[in-house]
This record gives C-alpha cells, sequence and structure tokens, in this order.
C-alpha cells in the first residue's frame, strides 16, 4: 500500500524563518505556496510593506521573497507573511557590527535566507491560543473611530483556543460603551455564550482604556469564517471586522489504533484523552504494511479492527482484545461511548438552511435552500403551515437548484420557525426578527417660566407615530378631567403641553422609550419685574429739552409718571411714550416750573423710579465795555466738579460765559498728569497760545464729530455723542480776551455695565448638586459691583436657564436641582447700579454623578472545606455613572486587614472565594464601584467557617408533579426537580423500572436541581418515571407520572339501524383508539345528499345510539360521527355508506313510457369529389362531405389501392368534412381517386380524376419518379 499523504495544514508549502542580520547588510526572506496565482501580503509589526528602494517584493509562479536593504536596528521587528488565511510569522534580529573588524559591504556575506533549522509553523496551537491582540502592542493607535486597539485575524487548529482583543479608549467617555460581537452578517453571540465561547471585558483606571475579549474553546471547523465587532456609545459608533480559519489537527500515519489500547510496561493512564475520531478519519493511514520484518505484525496490520468492534456484540469484546493484543479493555470500552454516529447525508438537499437567521424591523430576508434534483418541487412551512402566495409579503423563487424565500418588511408577526419541504426530507431554521429600539433623537429641554404661561416641552424620537411615556417627578402623567396635561405627536416630534402653569407644576419631567430616556426641569416663578436702567438726574437750562428714560424687564408692564406725587398729564409739550421696554416722559421747551422730582410707578408692582430735573438760570449783568472773561457755572466752588453720565448716553454741557470783548474758549482734556490731549478753539491758531500750552500738546479744533463744541454768543456747549470709557477724564475750558483770563475744571465721569468674569470653576460634585466659584469682573464699570446672577444649561441644548432672582452677594454658589448623569455648563453675570454685564464663557463641561448605594441581599450561598460561596442582588440605586463592578474582601475573625477576595472587580452578582484554610472564621464584605468611586460596604454580621457540612439528600418536588402530569403529543416536556444535598449527590433516573435512553430523552443535573427535558413529546413517553438522590449511604427518591395523550381515533361500526317518518336511528361502537385518554363524548353530524354541508346534531354525546329527527322529508340524508377526548375531536369521522331516504306520504307519479326514436342513418355524401388537375411538385388536396348515424369510418383508394398505409399521404375528418392531402404530387400521382364511408346502417363511395402536370425534363432528372415507372 503506497505511503498516504498527510494533508497539509497551511498553505505555504515553505515558509520563512527567524533570520539573524548584522546592521547593514541585506536580508532575505522567500517563502512558497502550494498553488501559483495565490496573492502574498507581507506585514512589518502588523502594517502592511509596500514596495520601495528598502523594502524590494518580488514573486515568481509559486515563490515569494522579500529583500530588506540596508538593514538597521529599527528592523529589529517581528514580521509575517499571509497568503489567504494562512499567515506565518518570523523575526528580523540586527545585531551590531563588531568594533574590532571592518567589514566592507562587498565583503559581507548575505545572511541567510532559510537556516537549516526549521522555525515553528505559525498554525501551531501554541500560538493560536494566544490572544490576537498580543502582537500588536507596537501597533500604532487607531486615529479615527473609537478603538485603540481591533481585534486583528487570527488561525487555530481544531481543537486549540484562540481569543480575540479589542481595546477602546474611554478617557473621552462618559460611560462604559456597548460592545457586540457577531458571526457573519447577523449572528449576535451574545446569546451563544457557554462551553464553547466566553466573552470577558476589563477597565484599566491607569491607561483609562476599556478591553473586551471573546475567547474561543476547543474550536471545530464550524467556527471558520468572518466576525464582527461593534462598539457603541451614547454619540459615536465603530465596526471592525476579522476572520478566523480552523485547520484540522495533523495525525502522524504511523500511529496503529491498537497502540492506543496497549499498557506500556510503566503502566497507563484510564483517564488519559484520545482522540479516537481522528484516528477512525486516518486509519487508512496506519492500516499499512509494516516493514519492520514482522510476520505477525505485518498479517494483524492488513486487518480493520475498529470495524470488527464496531459490528461485533458486546459479548464478543473481551474474545477480540484478545486476539489482537488489545489489554487496555477498560479504556477501550470507555471510548467506545464517546464516539457518534455519522449524520446520514442528505439525499434531496445539497445545501440546507442555516439553524438561525435574524433580521431589522422592517427588513427584508431570503431563505435559501440548494436541491439536488433541479426539478424539485418545495414547500415552505411557517410553524408547521404552509406559505401560501399573498401579495408581496413572501415571493418564492426557483433560480436552478437555488430554491429561495423572501420575506418582506419582516415584523413581529414573522418570527416564527420555519421549514423548506423537499419529498420527505424537511430543512428546519428559526427567524429572529428584532425590533430596533425607539431612540430620543432630540432630548427635552429646560424651561423657566412665570406662573399663568404657557408650558410646551418638544422631543423627537426616531419613529414616526412611536408610543412614548411622560412622567413628573417618577409620577406618570394621564389626561385628567381638566385637561391640565395635553399630549400631541407629530410625525417624529412628541410634545408634552401645560396650558397654564401654576407654582406645583415646577419638578423634573422625563420621556421614556424603549431605548432612551430624556429628563427636564420646569420652574414656574412668580412674576417679578427687575429695572435695567433707572431714571437719572436732569440739569437744563431754559428752552432746552428733558428726557427720563428707564427700562424694565417686562416689556408688557405699564405705569405712571408722577410730578411731586401727582400724575403727570401728557399735552403738547409734555409727551409720554412706552415702546417694548422703555418708558419716555419727554420736556420741550422747560420752563422754571419744570423744576421737580419725577417719579415712575409700574403698574403691579411695589417700585418707585425717582430722579430730580434742576433749572439752570442764566444771569446777565450789565457789565462795562471791558469786562474780563467769566465762566458762569453753578459748580464751581466745588471740586472737582464731576459730571456723570452713562455710557451709550448722550453729554451735552452748556457753559455760560461772558466778557468784553468777547473771549476765546479753549476746552483741553487733561490726564492724571496734567498733559493736555484735546484741544478745540473756535478762533485761534495752535502757534498764537502755544507759549500757555504743554509744548508736546497737540491741538485739534472740532465742531463736528462724536466729542465737538459749539460756541455761541454768551455760552458754548461740550457736546459727546454716545459717551465711551476713553471719553472719561478732566476737561478743562480757558477763557482770554484782552482784558483777562479765567478758567474752569470739569471732571466727567462715565459709568457703564460690568465686564463679563471670566469662566467659574466647577468643584465639589455630587449627585444632584456642585459648588460654582468665580472672580469679580476686571472693571466694574465705574460703579460697586451689587452681585451676580448665575444662569445653566445642558451642554447640547441652547437654552440658559437663570438660577437665582436674588442677586448673589458671595464668589461661590452651591447649585442643587441638578440631573445625574446629565453634562451640564454654568455661566456667570455681573450686575450694578447701571445694568448687568456680558454673560462669562461657559465653564468647563460636568456631570452630576454619585457613587452607587451598597448591594443589597448579601449572604453565604454555600460553604466547603477550602472554598465560600457568596452571592448579592445589585444596588437599589446605581446612578448615572452605571456599574464598574463589585470589589469583594475578607477580614479574618480578631484582625481588622481587610484582604481582596478577587482580583480586581467582579461583574458578576456571585462569587466563589478559593483557596481559604480549612477552619478560619471570616467576615466578609462587598462594594459597588463606578466612575464616582465606592459604594458603602454590605457586610455578613456573623463570621463564617470555613468548613464542609453533611447535608441530608432530600427533594423539593413542586405541587403540580404530585399529581398526574398530562401533555399533549408534540409538546415540550420540562421537568425541574429542586433538591438539596452536600456533597453533590448522585442522581439516577428511572422510567418503568428501566435506565432511561438518553438520545430520546435529555437529562441536565445541576448541584440544586435536576432536569428532564422532552422536546417532543410521543405517546410511548407516557409512564412512572422515578429518581434517585444518594449521598453515601443515605438516599431520597420521588415519582413522577406522566400521560401523554393524543386525538382519539374515529368511531367503528357505524350502522343505520331505522329510518321512519321524518327519524333516523344509527349505532355504533367506541374508537379502538382512545389516545390514551377518556372519551368524554362524541359528535353527531348531518349532511343533505344534494348539498353535502354538514351540520351538528348532538355535540358531547356520551352513548353510543342515538336518533335523529327533524329530518326533511323527500330528502336522502348521510350521517358522521366524531369522538372526542381532551385533546379534543378525532383527526376523521365515521360516515355511514348508504343515505337515509326520507319518504314522502301520497300518492307516487309514474311518468308515461315513450318508444325510443331510431336516429340511425346509412353515410351520405353531400358534397362531392372533384376532378382537379394539379402542377407537379406542389402539395394539393382532395375534398368532400358525408353525414352518417354512428359516424362512419373513411377509406382513401387511388386506382382501386388503399392508402393507408403510404406516408406520402395524409387523411384529416373534421365535423364530416373529409380532406386528403399529396403531398408533392409528381405525374405518377395522378389517377382515379376513391372515397368510400362504412358504418353499420351501410356504405357509400365518390370518385374523382387527379392529373398531375409536368415536363418530360423533370422526369428524366427525377430518379425516384423514373424508378417507379421501371
Amino acid at each position: 500500500m503506497p505511503e498516504p499523504v498527510k494533508k497539509t495544514v497551511s498553505a505555504f508549502t515553505k515558509k520563512p524563518k527567524t533570520t539573524e542580520v548584522t546592521a547593514g547588510n541585506t536580508a532575505v526572506f522567500e517563502a512558497e505556496t502550494e498553488k501559483s496565482g495565490i496573492k502574498v501580503k507581507w506585514q512589518r509589526a502588523g502594517t502592511e510593506i509596500t514596495e520601495s528602494e528598502k523594502y524590494v517584493i518580488k514573486t515568481e509562479g509559486n515563490k515569494h521573497s522579500l529583500k530588506i536593504n540596508n538593514v538597521g536596528k529599527e528592523d529589529d521587528v517581528t514580521y509575517a507573511v499571509i497568503a489567504g488565511s494562512s499567515k506565518v510569522k518570523f523575526e528580523l534580529k540586527v545585531k551590531e557590527p563588531e568594533k574590532s573588524e571592518t567589514v566592507t559591504p562587498a565583503e559581507a556575506a548575505p545572511a541567510p535566507a532559510a537556516p537549516e533549522s526549521p522555525a515553528p509553523p505559525a498554525e501551531s496551537s501554541q500560538n493560536t491560543e494566544v490572544s490576537s491582540a498580543e502582537t500588536h502592542q507596537e501597533e500604532p493607535l487607531d486615529p479615527i473611530g473609537l478603538f485603540v486597539a481591533r481585534p486583528q485575524d487570527g488561525e487555530v487548529t481544531v481543537g486549540g483556543n484562540i481569543t480575540f482583543t479589542a481595546k477602546v479608549a474611554g478617557e473621552s467617555l462618559l460611560k462604559k460603551p456597548s460592545v457586540k460581537w457577531f458571526k457573519g452578517k447577523w449572528m449576535d453571540l451574545g446569546s451563544k455564550v457557554g462551553k464553547h465561547l466566553q466573552l470577558h471585558d476589563s477597565y484599566d483606571r491607569n491607561t483609562k482604556v476599556y478591553t473586551f475579549e471573546m475567547e474561543i474553546i476547543e474550536a471545530n471547523m464550524t467556527f471558520a469564517g468572518g466576525y464582527r465587532c461593534e462598539v457603541s456609545t451614547k454619540d459615536k459608533f465603530d465596526s471592525s471586522n476579522f476572520s478566523l480559519t480552523v485547520n484540522e489537527a495533523p495525525v502522524s500515519g504511523d500511529l496503529d489504533i491498537r497502540a492506543a489500547f496497549r499498557r506500556t510496561t510503566e503502566g497507563h493512564d484510564d483517564g488519559a484523552e484520545f482522540n479516537f475520531s481522528s484516528l477512525l478519519k486516518k486509519r487508512d493511514s496506519f492500516l499499512r504494511p509494516s516493514n519492520r520484518g514482522e510476520g505477525k505484525s505485518e498479517s494483524q496490520s492488513d486487518v480493520d479492527v475498529w470495524d470488527i468492534l464496531r459490528k461485533a456484540p458486546p459479548t464478543e469484546y473481551e474474545k477480540i482484545a484478545f486476539q489482537y493484543g488489545i489489554t487496555d479493555l477498560r479504556g477501550m470500552l470507555k471510548r467506545l461511548k464517546r464516539i457518534k454516529k455519522e449524520e446520514k447525508k442528505s439525499t434531496a438537499f445539497l445545501k440546507k438552511l442555516d439553524p438561525a437567521y435574524q433580521v431589522d424591523k422592517g427588513q427584508k430576508i431570503k431563505l435559501m435552500v440548494e436541491v439536488a434534483n433541479p426539478d424539485a418541487d418545495v414547500k415552505w412551512l411557517k410553524n408547521g403551515q404552509e406559505i401560501q402566495v399573498s401579495g408581496s409579503k413572501y415571493i418564492f423563487e426557483a433560480v436552478g437548484n437555488k430554491r429561495i424565500l423572501t420575506i418582506n418588511h419582516c415584523s413581529l408577526a414573522d418570527d416564527a420557525a420555519y421549514e423548506c419541504v423537499v419529498g420527505d426530507e424537511k430543512s428546519f431554521t428559526e427567524l429572529f426578527v428584532k425590533e430596533p429600539p425607539i431612540l430620543i433623537t432630540h432630548p427635552l429641554e429646560d424651561q423657566m417660566v412665570m406662573v399663568g404661561e404657557r408650558v410646551e416641552f418638544e422631543c423627537e424620537v426616531s419613529e414616526e407615530g412611536a408610543t412614548v411615556k411622560w412622567e413628573k417627578d417618577g409620577i406618570e402623567l394621564t389626561r385628567e378631567e381638566t385637561f391640565k396635561y395635553r399630549f400631541k405627536k407629530d410625525g417624529k416630534k412628541q410634545y408634552l403641553i401645560i396650558n397654564e402653569s401654576t407654582k406645583e407644576d415646577s419638578g423634573h419631567y422625563t420621556v421614556k422609550t424603549n431605548g432612551g430616556v430624556s429628563v427636564a426641569e420646569l420652574i414656574v416663578q412668580e412674576k417679578k419685574l427687575e429695572v435695567y436702567q433707572s431714571i437719572a438726574d436732569l440739569t437744563v437750562k431754559a428752552r432746552d429739552q428733558a428726557v427720563f428714560k428707564c427700562e424694565v424687564s417686562d416689556e408688557n408692564v405699564k405705569g405712571i409718571w408722577l410730578k411731586n406725587g401727582k400724575e403727570v398729564i401728557p399735552d403738547e409739550r409734555i409727551k409720554i411714550s412706552h415702546i417694548g421696554r422703555i418708558h419716555k416722559l419727554t420736556i420741550e421747551d422747560v420752563t422754571p416750573e419744570d423744576e421737580a422730582d419725577y417719579s415712575f410707578i409700574p403698574q403691579g408692582f411695589a417700585y418707585n423710579l425717582s430722579a430730580k430735573l434742576q433749572f439752570l438760570e442764566v444771569k446777565i449783568d450789565f457789565v462795562p465795555r471791558e469786562e474780563p472773561p467769566k465762566i458762569h457755572l453753578d459748580c464751581l466752588g466745588q471740586s472737582p466738579d464731576t459730571i456723570v453720565v452713562v455710557a451709550g448716553n448722550k453729554l451735552r454741557l452748556d457753559v455760560p460765559v461772558s466778557g468784553d470783548p468777547t473771549p476765546t474758549v479753549i476746552w483741553q482734556k487733561v490726564n492724571k498728569r496734567n498733559d493736555l490731549l484735546r484741544n478745540s478753539d473756535d478762533s485761534m491758531t495752535p502757534s498764537e497760545n502755544s507759549c500757555d500750552l504743554n509744548t508736546d500738546n497737540k491741538l485739534l479744533f472740532e465742531s463736528e464729530g462724536r466729542v465737538r463744541v459749539e460756541m455761541h454768543e454768551d455760552h458754548c456747549v461740550f457736546i459727546i455723542e454716545g459717551a465711551e470709557k476713553e471719553d472719561e477724564g478732566v476737561y478743562r475750558v480757558i477763557l482770554k480776551n484782552p482784558v483777562g483770563e479765567d478758567k474752569a475744571d470739569i471732571t466727567v465721569k462715565v459709568i457703564d455695565v460690568p465686564d463679563p468674569p471670566e469662566a467659574p470653576t466647577i468643584s465639589n460634585i455630587g449627585e444632584d448638586y456642585c459648588t460654582v466659584q468665580w472672580q469679580p469682573p476686571k472693571y466694574d464699570g465705574g460703579q460697586p459691583v451689587l452681585g451676580y446672577i448665575l444662569e445653566r444649561k445642558k451642554k447640547k441644548s441652547y437654552r440658559w436657564m437663570r438660577l437665582n432672582f436674588d442677586l448673589l452677594k458671595e464668589l461661590t454658589y452651591e447649585a442643587k436641582r441638578m440631573i445625574e448623569g446629565v453634562v451640564y455648563e454654568m455661566r456667570i453675570y455681573a450686575v450694578n447700579s447701571i445694568g448687568m454685564s456680558r454673560p462669562s464663557p461657559a465653564s468647563q463641561p460636568f456631570m452630576p454623578i454619585a457613587p452607587p448605594s451598597e448591594p443589597t441581599h448579601f449572604t453565604v450561598e454555600d460553604v466547603s472545606d477550602s472554598t465560600v460561596s457568596l452571592k448579592w442582588r445589585p444596588p437599589e440605586r446605581i446612578g448615572a455613572g452605571g456599574l464598574d463592578g463589585y470589589m469583594l474582601e475578607y477580614c479574618k475573625d480578631g484582625s481588622t486587614e481587610w484582604i481582596p477576595a478577587l482580583p480586581g472587580l467582579t461583574e458578576r452578582t456571585s462569587a466563589l472565594v478559593k483557596d481559604l484554610v480549612t477552619g478560619d472564621k471570616l467576615y466578609f464584605r462587598i462594594k459597588a464601584v463606578n466612575l464616582a468611586g465606592e459604594s458603602a460596604a454590605a457586610t455578613i454580621k456573623e463570621p463564617v467557617t470555613v468548613q464542609e457540612i453533611l447535608q441530608r439528600p432530600k427533594f423539593w418536588l413542586p405541587r403540580h408533579l404530585r399529581q398526574t402530569l398530562v401533555k399533549k403529543v408534540g409538546e415540550t416536556i420540562n421537568i425541574v426537580i429542586p433538591f438539596q444535598g452536600k456533597p453533590r449527590p448522585k442522581i439516577t433516573w428511572l422510567k418503568d423500572g428501566q435506565t432511561l435512553d438518553s438520545k430520546d430523552v435529555g437529562i441536565r443535573n445541576s448541584s440544586t436541581d435536576t432536569i428532564l427535558f422532552i422536546r417532543k413529546a410521543e405517546l410511548h413517553h407516557s409512564g412512572a418515571y422515578e429518581v434517585t438522590l444518594q449521598i453515601e449511604n443515605m438516599s431520597d427518591k420521588v415519582a413522577i407520572t406522566i400521560q401523554i395523550i393524543d386525538k382519539p381515533g374515529p368511531p367503528q361500526n357505524i350502522k343505520l339501524v331505522d329510518v321512519w317518518g321524518f327519524n333516523a336511528a344509527l349505532e355504533w361502537s367506541p374508537p379502538q383508539d382512545d389516545g390514551n385518554a377518556q372519551i368524554l363524548g362524541y359528535t353527531v353530524q348531518k349532511a343533505d345528499k344534494k348539498t353535502m354541508e354538514w351540520y351538528t346534531v348532538f355535540d358531547h354525546y356520551r352513548r353510543t345510539n342515538c336518533i335523529v329527527s327533524d329530518l326533511i322529508m323527500g330528502n336522502d340524508y348521510f350521517f358522521r360521527i366524531f369522538s372526542e377526548n381532551l385533546c379534543g375531536l378525532s383527526e376523521t369521522a365515521a360516515t355511514t355508506k348508504n343515505p337515509a331516504h326520507i319518504q314522502k306520504t301520497g300518492t307516487t307519479y309514474k311518468p308515461p313510457c315513450y318508444k325510443e326514436h331510431d336516429f340511425s342513418e346509412a353515410p351520405k355524401f353531400t358534397h362531392p369529389l372533384v376532378n382537379r388537375s394539379v402542377i407537379a411538385g406542389y402539395n394539393t388536396t382532395l375534398s368532400c362531405a358525408v353525414r352518417g348515424i354512428p359516424k362512419p369510418k373513411i377509406f382513401w383508394f387511388k386506382n382501386k389501392m388503399d392508402l393507408s398505409g403510404d406516408a406520402k399521404y395524409r387523411m384529416f375528418s373534421k365535423q364530416g368534412v373529409l380532406t386528403l392531402e399529396i403531398r408533392k404530387p409528381t405525374p405518377f400521382d395522378g389517377g382515379i381517386y376513391t372515397c368510400k364511408a362504412v358504418n353499420e346502417c351501410g356504405e357509400a363511395e365518390i370518385e374523382c380524376r387527379l392529373d398531375v402536370r409536368g415536363n418530360q425534363m423533370n422526369l428524366m432528372h427525377n430518379p425516384n419518379t423514373a424508378r417507379k415507372r421501371d
């Protein structure tokens, strides 16, 4: 027998090896693939290598090479070559050149590309069991998306383990991200966690990185394929695809099946594992002749011992083992039980349905099978019912061997079990319709209103017409009788409307969907009025205009003006205006009578804004011809003379002057160093008075502009339009004439709102509160700061909400009533007597968050000699910070040191503490941990002694199992029986005293219960079941009776006993098959023979005979009977063979007897044959018509010869018209044609002549015609 070929595990026949090269030299790596044309990729530290001067990549057929020029220390990393799903890793080790020797590049030999010592293949189980992210520490961080490290493609052998790792940066995340693992396109692996799949995650507080792992245990060939990892946060999403390749484990060709069961001299471990199935697959490789010269072994190796063992009865095992030298009989029997029968290959299906499919609601999905026979018809079933074509919901397609069922617009009703039936074979699958959660795309926003105003909360969800739930402070809102709350839907938008708000409506309002929650706060305040700008004192002179102006917060507020306590009545000279929030009192042509105290009182508020109007009287005295200049100001005696103006307002200062001759007026602005900044002269030039001014001053003459001087005969006017902060200072007015000089200093002070403060800082953040701190503004506007106003908003909102209505005097404030888990921002306003500053920059975003409460129901579940099992429940309050895990600690009795019981945090609500010292007394405590810190500890009050406790076995049989358990055929049976007992007891199930068949009935045992599971109940499952619990010499047992029932068969021997009048008597016997249940009765139905519509006569009838009455005279009736038990009516009914005739009373009509008329007629031609002359070579027909009863037989003759067997002639008969067709006639076909019609009444004939014309040359060239003539 030739040497069997060992199956290749990798796609490479030659793999690159780890190489050591001196720095500066060239390194060459070579690889060979099984086939040419395969695309090969080279990687360096997980990054694909592109061809350049540094890296030279060559491919010739199936040979591939990578050449690295001028190797440096940075090239000392891990490399890999990838072909298809195979990946081989190797290293380049770079060593420094020796300093004692100088090697030129020409003398330096290239490093060997393939050392003699083979490197271990990358597909080995040792490599694949390591996490795929193990070698990616050097991999650059993912600049886009959420992943720090993505899961990489992996390769594993059958039976090996492999772990895929994904890392997510958590520094910018407020909550733990959600991660899902998928196989293929739809299959969510979260529900597949078990023996072969484990999901883990952890969080590193130092690096702030979340690590998520998917571990595949004992891989098999079905695990191969594409996988996907999806990570999502509140506003981000990312995914990564990777693949898993599973290779068959290599098996040595020299193995002998019998060697597995032969004991060696050192002894054989009975419990050692041995892959017997792999040996069977490769038995051809070790059942070959031995070349070692041993005759006995050579003869026995040709015998397939395993085939003999499989066919032999168990009584022959010992004899066969002795004959073939298998001494480990016990190990052989143990392994025989583990062999599984190969699944019978389907003859109807080439490819069956997958076990399960998943689709989102509203999407479409295609279920496809491949059948062996392309002409085969298939049926599609849904929950056992055949699917019928209905509109565009279901589409059936047949493309070659493929049969496709397309389900459009999937809904929750399509979540069912589907079958494809071909003949007697079926293919099953389950379709899971995933309903997408309704998300809140636009959250609620906080609102602040006054009492009586309308409130409207608005949010937007992801689906139109979605159902949402509104709550206020945790209590659901409904439509009250007063219609206080109104709920409105407009497409995707949802509204909550409060028509007239009251103080009691303040609180937190919540909108909830099945995919999200949004919370907003409503603050309802009493109406308050704020004064943004108060009226100011005015000083005007005769015939000027006086304007009092104030600004309040509410533009709808009206008010009255008072003069010395009396209401001002408007007239042509006095006008009152109200535009928006601004109220004005304007007095034209001021007279001395207008000097008084003026006040503005807003209606409905206890405010009184007052100011004084002062009349400036200009006194003109007679002066001599020469009079020195004089400035006439009432405030000249004061020092300094200060005029206050609000920024943005107009300053007009009238200065009466006198002097003869008319003096020259000079205005100057003086700084603190007495420097002259601005000069305005009406008549003089700068050079005339330069000796009186500082030499570095620049004289300006401004009669127009924002700051200007207007000159008049007896006074001058100093005007500043829209006063600014730069206009503040000391202004000097100088009068000069030949007689003398006068001057006066006037101080102008510009006051304004303060500058905005700097951004506030947030500290001491709690569950629903925080402390806000800020600094005073750098400039207070010239007036002392009276206080501060604080505002906050949600980060994604645009609406700021005021937190205080009374000014804050301090520089700190504790903000409360915030929602945990919502991101907020704060800003501050400074307020002085002029008004409110612009807002400060927003603070850094922050989130109120608090540690969770302590875990609840912390108890000891079990204790052994070295372990303690604990369990608990999650905290009652977790909060928006989520829950990172639990920290479990223990402390020895008499000590104060708490020791961690588990490495790190655990996310489970149970834990098993191992490696404890027997006899120790320990206290345990548990804490919940999240981003805000640790919760209070839940502690077990009494110490726990580490010692196994013997507990007597005892069943706790549920009440419903203490009586007979009745199930219908096809239903699922799932019996759970809890018990107690320590150590873990041995459980035995028996049915009618016999051991249960594990293929028919499933048994699963745990430490606390035992489960009996039957997927589809059958009648033979009925019986008495007994389960025994055994611990050493103590035992307990219970018995359970199961009765499986089915629909009964039809009644037997139904008879129609008698019929009289309008009655019929029936009898029958009970059914042969009662369905394993008592017959409860029978249903009797009748049907009229004319319509055969069945009507029920008796229902739940218990006897086996009955009389059916009220039958209709003259009708015939059939009767049928169904039997009934607990399952229902029988599938079929017993029906009477003969009908029951209800006779009529009275005379019977006898119809007269008539002789039947004879319509027989001999054949007669109604249209004769006509003589014809035709041209040779063209088809011709002869036609006639005949009649006769019965229909005559037709015969055609040519020159008295029957034409029935000649293929040249075709004969037709249709509705009595007879036709003879002659195909391409020749002159030889001419002659007398006869048509004969014959029936049992006689016969008739008719004939005609046919002449065929043609020249002699055609006849000579037609060999067939010539041959016939000869």
